[in-house]
């Protein structure tokens, strides 16, 4: 927003929990000014975002990138960046948080490999978030949201 971007917000039915339970989900409704989405709409009900420039996902699980790799949509922020994946011109940026043993998993690489193939701009590396081993990292550590925000710039532009 700062850069002068409309901003809409879907989460993971587990983020809409996290951010309810701590009163973030109506903090980030006031800002954006639009609702906070974290379940698919029914039928009849009008859209309640406007049509969307560029999706970013971050930060992103393991989990997360799996189902996007593997194409499962099976909550409403994954059915949406889905879509997108496979929407032609529609730029995805991804954020991956995740640790060292989630990237020597036999299949991270091809979840990483896959996400690429579909166009998706990955914000990841060792200059961009070093990768600790589970429990290791330095508590406090702030998430890369300068190098996310470039992503998006350069997608969009």
């Amino acid at each position: 927003m700062g850069r002068g971007w409309r901003v809409a917000v879907t989460l993971t039915p587990t983020a809409g929990q996290w951010l309810r339970t701590s009163g973030e989900r109506e903090r980030l409704e006031k800002l954006t000014g639009l609702p906070v989405r974290d379940e698919p709409r029914l039928p009849g009900e009008a859209r309640p975002h406007p049509p969307v420039d560029c999706y970013v996902v971050a930060p992103a699980s393991a989990n997360m990138v799996a189902k996007l790799a593997t194409g499962l949509m099976d909550n409403q922020a994954l059915t949406q960046v889905g879509e997108a994946i496979g929407t032609l011109g529609l730029p995805v940026v991804v954020f991956p948080r995740v640790n060292a043993a989630h990237a020597r998993h036999p299949a991270w690489q091809g979840h990483i490999d896959a996400l690429r193939a579909g166009g998706v701009h990955l914000v990841y590396g060792p200059d961009v978030w070093p990768l600790y081993e589970p429990r290791d990292a330095p508590a406090g550590r702030e998430l890369p949201w300068t190098a996310v925000l470039d992503a998006v710039d350069g997608s969009i532009q």
